[in-house]
């Protein structure tokens, strides 16, 4: 009996990477998007593997949409194995200039859109005493990316209700697992170059954020390889509960995790000096290459 994956924001970057990867693997999987209409690359991508991806019209941001997807997977496959979250988008702002409902659009999305995907298909996992929960949070749900304080927030909320949510399955026979991408590549930066208006006090931290993906991007990891690791997740025999991957993920969190508050603070204090990118690169492990000119 193949594996039934649901697949959330199949139609780009890593979601489409994980759909049709797992799919050759073997999975019956269903991936969502918000039109089907305009899928036309994943159904491409998945022809020339040879394999099926079930294509579900399905906003995360909205309950009656979330509802009537997934019912209908569950009506036509008639379980869920395996519900990869990983449907979400990006939020450029400092703290200072971001509305509430800015704030709240993107929590919608990158946390409440999971919520609302869990609501609806733990219960059929517990029943049946198995299943898998992946959810793809990002290096900044550990680590705090200057100027993007909507996505941060929203990543760091994720990561705790993962957790959370691990603790809360495993009587049930569930794992949870948690995937923290680096830059990889994906649509998603293409979408995610604009800045509010605000203060030009904080020109140099928008500067700083736009830097750092322009030095990401030429080396952003392939969506692949992520999708690789969570079919590794899913399969493995020697579970972990977190996953640090793609460019800059791993040095990214780990460097956070070394480096103490107070010297993290100072970082952030010098971010108009022209050596910051040289502390950077000292304070995190890895070297940010900038584009010249």
């Amino acid at each position: 009996m193949s594996t039934v994956t649901v697949v959330t924001g199949a139609n780009s970057g890593i979601g489409r990477a994980i759909a049709v990867h797992l799919a050759k693997q073997g999975h019956d999987v269903y991936g969502t998007v918000r039109d089907v209409g305009r899928a036309k690359k994943l159904q491409m991508m998945a022809e020339a593997a040879g394999v099926e991806v079930h294509l579900v019209s399905l906003d995360v941001a909205d309950d009656e949409s979330v509802t009537r997807g997934l019912q209908e997977v569950l009506d036509e496959a008639g379980r869920v194995d395996v519900l990869v979250n990983n449907a979400g988008v990006g939020g450029n702002a400092t703290v200072e200039d971001c509305s509430p409902a800015a704030m709240l659009a993107v929590m919608n999305v990158n946390l409440c859109g999971a919520l609302r995907c869990i609501r609806h298909l733990a219960p059929q996992m517990r029943e049946r005493g198995s299943g898998t929960i992946v959810n793809i949070t990002s290096a900044t749900g550990k680590f705090v990316s200057v100027a993007q304080a909507p996505y941060v927030a929203s990543k760091w909320a994720f990561e705790g209700m993962s957790e959370e949510l691990a603790f809360e399955l495993a009587p049930f026979g569930i794992r949870v697992v948690i995937i923290e991408p680096g830059v990889t590549k994906s649509a998603i930066f293409a979408k995610n170059i604009d800045v509010p208006g605000g203060s030009d006090a904080y020109e140099p931290a928008y500067r700083r954020m736009l830097e750092f993906y322009a030095a990401g991007i030429p080396v952003a990891t392939d969506p692949f390889e992520v999708a690789e690791l969570i079919d590794h997740a899913i399969m493995t025999d020697s579970p972990q509960l977190r996953y640090a991957c793609s460019w800059g993920g791993r040095e990214l969190i780990e460097g956070r995790s070394n480096l103490s508050d107070e010297a993290f603070v100072a970082l952030g204090g010098g971010i108009e000096g022209d050596g910051y990118w040289g502390s950077f690169s000292e304070a995190f492990g890895f070297e940010i290459g900038l584009p010249e000119g």
